[in-house]
């Protein structure tokens, strides 16, 4: 049992250090990617969303929160969709074509000059992000990147960067929903 506690402490003490590094390294960054929503939402465009497992699961919650609402659940409701959730599409695609243009597909198809792509990577190597991120670039779209401590082959790319100062996969993970739901809850007190 003692043995769980110390890894329970460890983890705990790990992830507090990271959120603690987050106020220095990340507040601009969520700060700068809420008003790049909050322009296109002001402008009728919409919010899309991409990741790759528990990314895609981040990316569907964040964007619920958009159009839901996170705490104001009276406001209205603002365009917000993620790739991640057209099963017929998530399977033929990428049996019929290849998974590294999964993203990028659904970006010509549904996005527009104004509108937000908003990539999730924990690592910033995932091949269906960079190219969904080239597609909406190629389109005048604004792009929003969330990854881990130096980006991968996404830093530098897009218009903002939120990189999360940890090299462990699940930190970045705790570290991108917390800033998603930050980003959110800026947004949503800028329309309510």
């Amino acid at each position: 049992m003692n043995n769980h506690l110390d890894q329970i402490k460890f983890q705990l003490t790990e992830a507090s250090g990271m959120m603690h590094q987050m106020k220095d390294d990340c507040s601009q960054s969520i700060a700068d990617a809420a008003q790049v929503m909050i322009s296109a939402l002001e402008n009728g465009n919409k919010i899309l969303w991409c990741g790759n497992g528990g990314s895609a699961a981040q990316a569907q919650h964040l964007s619920t929160e958009v159009i839901g609402g996170l705490r104001d659940h009276v406001r209205p409701g603002k365009a917000s969709l993620s790739l991640t959730t057209d099963s017929s599409f998530l399977t033929a695609w990428p049996n019929d074509v290849g998974f590294d243009t999964l993203f990028s597909r659904q970006v010509e198809s549904l996005g527009q000059k104004g509108d937000v792509l908003i990539g999730i990577s924990t690592s910033g190597n995932s091949e269906n992000i960079v190219r969904a991120v080239e597609s909406a670039g190629e389109l005048g779209m604004k792009v929003i990147v969330f990854t881990g401590r130096d980006g991968g082959k996404l830093a530098k790319s897009g218009d903002v960067m939120i990189s999360i100062p940890s090299d462990d996969t699940q930190h970045i993970q705790e570290g991108h929903i917390t800033a998603g739901h930050i980003v959110c809850e800026l947004v949503e007190q800028a329309f309510s």
